[in-house]
């Protein structure tokens, strides 16, 4: 590698310490979360699930489990006790009626918001010293890692384990 420029060095350098940055980011979310589901009695992946319902539902479980990269049968589960611990209810599509959709129950939602509190509260510190070109560039690359993300546990699942 000592034929690499040395600004391509620093570019490697610098490209190593965002996704050493970004693995510390995954960590210490990861850490959060567990925190908040031990408050609400809620698995890591219920969790998880539950956000995914909140986001893109009503959605059907189907949609879900491939969202979640969760075998169906999974997921199942995973609704069971989300219903059970009543923070969603499955209901007939409107669409159509022989399908079931998932929804959040709204009332639950401000326990979980109030646990997220501190986290968003930081958060708008941080972007407090970012003008708006700046903060769009940021969401800009975070979208692009999510999608990179998404692509990459796309793949992982295709492939024989």
């Amino acid at each position: 590698m000592d034929n690499v420029p040395e600004d391509r060095r620093e570019w490697r350098r610098a490209a190593n310490d965002v996704q050493v940055a970004l693995r510390e980011v995954n960590g210490h979310l990861t850490v959060l979360n567990h925190q908040v589901g031990g408050r609400v009695a809620l698995r890591d992946v219920d969790l998880g699930c539950l956000d995914l319902i909140a986001r893109f539902g009503p959605i059907g479980p189907s949609a879900l489990a491939k969202r979640a990269g969760m075998h169906p049968a999974t997921m199942t589960g995973v609704l069971d006790r989300l219903e059970r611990s009543g923070w969603v209810v499955r209901e007939r599509d409107q669409a159509d009626r022989r399908a079931v959709v998932v929804r959040v129950l709204p009332d639950r939602g401000s326990e979980i918001f109030r646990l997220y509190g501190g986290m968003r509260g930081e958060l708008n510190d941080i972007c407090a010293d970012y003008d708006v070109a700046q903060l769009a560039l940021i969401a800009g690359f975070l979208e692009r890692v999510a999608a990179a993300g998404e692509r990459s546990a796309a793949r992982l699942a295709q492939e024989s384990p």
